[in-house]
Order: structure tokens, then sequence, then C-alpha cells
């Protein structure tokens, strides 16, 4: 089984930074990319970033110039560095994890972190 583990939610004001984690464990193995999703209340499900394990990154709309995704192959983490925090960017964060099996992709979701951004 895999877990993820969500960390770095919080409350900032506007400008401010924040940086999220998130820990997998379990049977991980081979490719497979990790992300950040956010929903904010009465909207879809949006894509934030996402890095494969072999370093390719992939950013949303919502993602691109004022945050930065990285990870850590030996942890198994995922960090997503936010600047620049707009209340906009107010939204439950969820970690998602792909692994990539021959002729298919398995998912799995964090139980996602609040970041809230005051004006």
């Amino acid at each position: 089984q895999v877990q993820l583990v969500e960390s770095g939610g919080g409350l900032v004001q506007a400008g401010g930074s924040l940086r999220l984690s998130c820990a997998a464990s379990g049977n991980i193995f081979g490719i497979n990319v990790m992300g950040w999703y956010r929903q904010a209340p009465g909207k879809q499900r949006e894509l934030v970033a996402r890095i494969s394990s072999l370093g390719s990154t992939t950013y949303g709309d919502s993602g691109k110039g004022r945050f930065t995704i990285s990870r850590d192959n030996v942890k198994n983490t995922v960090y997503l560095q936010m600047n620049s925090l707009k209340p906009e960017d107010t939204a439950v964060y969820y970690c998602n994890l792909d692994l990539l099996r021959p002729g298919m992709k398995v998912g799995y979701w964090g139980q996602g972190t609040q970041v809230t951004v005051s004006s």
C-alpha cells in the first residue's frame, strides 16, 4: 500500500511564501510522477505542478511563474515552494503520486492541506 503525507499548509498574508511537502511511503519503485493539485471552493481540481522521478516538470497555469516544484528521490518526497502568494491561491492542495507500470498507471492522493492567503 502507498501512503502520502502532506505538510506545510496554513494561513499566510498576501505576498508571503509557503513550502508544501509530501512524503510517499510504501511499495514505490520504478518511474513515477509526483505532483500537486489544488481545489478552491466551487471550482474543479486543477494541476499546479508535477515532476517525474527522472526530473521532468510540468506546470499548470496556476503554478507558472511563482511556484517551484522539486523532489528528493531518496526520501520519496515532493516539495512545492510557493512565493508571492495571492488570495486567489487559497485552496486545498492535494499531493498526487502516479506509479507508471507497463500498460497502466496507478494513482494515489493525499488527504489535502489547506492553504489560505489573506489580503
